[in-house]
């Protein structure tokens, strides 16, 4: 039937947030997507627009997928800041050793190519980033801690997920990534 899609379109994005996640916006060239999504550049531009368009769908795809289990993990009630801090460690440890998806964390390769961006693309970056940081805080705060401490804990948290993601991809074993988020989780517990 004319002007029906002949492919599935959620699929096709989920296979163009990989090619972003695997290479980053600067490497992830029209002919990487073509290939990785299996679509011809017209449908990949009928349906998506330019590529960065597709990026920003892609990257709000990535935060729809992986911020609830922040978000969950987050929910519940945790006994100090330590555990906020090792709950959410452990969804990012979860995502980085699931072998289905590449390795490292979309978010952190678009915030470490932010200046190829577009300026809407740099924008979601940065307000993603944001509502991570804002998540990690109320948390914290809820668990015991102090404004100044829930800030800097949230910071810490963050830039050790962060951290974790570009240790991933340099091939650092699950075990170093665990010893790294079992680490940053205890800073709390030592009074900073």
């Amino acid at each position: 039937m004319a002007g029906r899609k002949q492919f599935d379109v959620d699929e096709a994005l989920r296979r163009a947030m990989h090619v972003f996640w695997r290479w980053g916006y600067s490497e992830a060239s029209i002919e990487r997507l073509t290939e990785g999504t299996g679509l011809g550049r017209g449908s990949l531009y009928g349906t998506f627009g330019d590529k960065s368009a597709l990026f920003r769908k892609s990257l709000l795809r990535y935060a729809e997928t992986y911020h609830p289990l922040y978000q969950q993990a987050l929910s519940h009630s945790q006994a100090n800041p330590g555990a906020v801090v090792a709950a959410y460690l452990r969804v990012t440890l979860d995502r980085i050793a699931d072998p289905a998806v590449p390795d490292g964390c979309l978010l952190t390769m678009s915030a470490a190519q932010l200046q190829a961006l577009d300026a809407e693309g740099q924008a979601m970056v940065q307000a993603m980033i944001a509502g991570l940081r804002a998540m990690l805080e109320q948390a914290l705060l809820a668990a015991g801690a102090g404004d100044q401490e829930a800030a800097d804990l949230a910071l810490c948290a963050l830039a050790a997920n962060k951290s974790l993601a570009v240790l991933s991809r340099a091939g650092f074993t699950g075990d170093d990534l665990a010893t790294v988020a079992a680490a940053v989780a205890r800073t709390p517990e030592n009074g900073n």
